[in-house]
């Protein structure tokens, strides 16, 4: 029989409905899991479910009858990859499940920018309303979408639709090839074009060696446009240092952020510092947890185990 381990409940809200496999099984569960308590929690289990824990080479080694780990998410990266292939165990992960919450979270925090929302918001609660005596002030910047042009980096279904929201709204939208790469596949322009030339750049692309740091110093300097920068995708892809000073020099106008590295950030990071400027809007890592998503997720994750028993493995990273 199997012995099903979700060491990290609490990742999911607790109006989201997890259903049991159809199938003989233990089920335990954990609301958190730090580093030391995995083994020791998941000793016997033949199918673990994880989020964003650290499943490391030497965890593979003192679980031998592990066979799957059952993502809680989409990215894969705590997951030691190779070790789990080395081990035999297969790694399936979650697809396609945000591809309305995150675009829309995306265009949130795009929108409360580009129109200063929250500065205006906090400007109304200070009384600044009443001290201008006229019908509306204007004491930050305002500027429409429309016309502007979106670099969409990630091409995949939240890219797509996040490219489809904005040539709603009457943007030019551009997809970035890969850094560094002499000549993008079809319907992209340079990495270099993109990032000297968009009015917003998005990001919906996996942490990766080759995309950590995508965005520093060097990369700021080029930006002709003094651009909206957003992350709803995988803290690390823009460096938060060079964010910072890259905002103090006047390099980009506004930034929105829902991913940092690590998460939660520490209280004395660069991360907490830019979410204290009025430019800034800092989100934690909920673009993608609308209740609706989070039911797909917790659905599909449930149909992955259902199909690896029943000898039909879906949606495998590591097979």
């Amino acid at each position: 029989m199997h012995r099903i381990v979700f060491l990290e409940r609490d990742t999911l809200a607790p109006a989201v409905a997890v259903r049991r496999p159809g199938f003989a099984h233990d089920w335990v569960e954990f609301a958190k899991t730090k580093p030391h308590e995995i083994v020791e929690r998941a000793k016997g289990a033949t199918i673990l479910i994880v989020n964003k824990v650290n499943i490391t080479a030497e965890v593979f080694a003192e679980l031998p009858d592990l066979r799957l780990i059952a993502m809680a998410a989409t990215g894969t990266d705590c997951v030691d990859k190779d070790a789990a292939k080395a081990a035999g165990v297969a790694v399936a992960n979650i697809r396609g499940y945000a591809t309305t919450s995150v675009p829309e979270h995306t265009f949130a925090l795009i929108l409360a920018l580009a129109r200063s929302i929250v500065p205006y918001g906090e400007d109304v609660l200070a009384g600044e309303w009443q001290k201008a005596e006229q019908f509306c002030f204007f004491s930050n910047p305002i500027v429409d979408l429309a016309g502007r042009r979106l670099g969409v980096f990630g091409s995949g279904s939240l890219g797509s639709r996040v490219a489809e929201l904005g040539r709603a709204f009457g943007m030019e939208v551009v997809f970035a090839g890969r850094k560094g790469e002499a000549t993008p596949k079809p319907g992209h322009a340079p990495f270099d074009e993109v990032i000297e030339t968009a009015d917003v750049l998005s990001f919906h692309c996996p942490l990766t060696p080759e995309t950590r740091g995508m965005v520093a110093m060097p990369e700021f300097q080029r930006m002709r446009k003094r651009p909206i920068v957003v992350n709803t995708s995988r803290g690390g892809l823009v460096d938060e240092v060079d964010l910072e000073r890259a905002l103090d020099e006047g390099l980009v106008s506004a930034a929105g952020l829902d991913v940092t590295l690590p998460e939660p950030p520490p209280l004395d990071s660069p991360i907490m510092r830019l979410a204290e400027r009025r430019n800034v809007v800092v989100t934690p890592h909920t673009a993608w947890a609308s209740l609706e998503a989070q039911q797909r997720l917790a659905d599909q994750m449930i149909d992955n185990i259902e199909a690896f028993v029943a000898g039909r493995p879906t949606n495998l990273v590591v097979g």
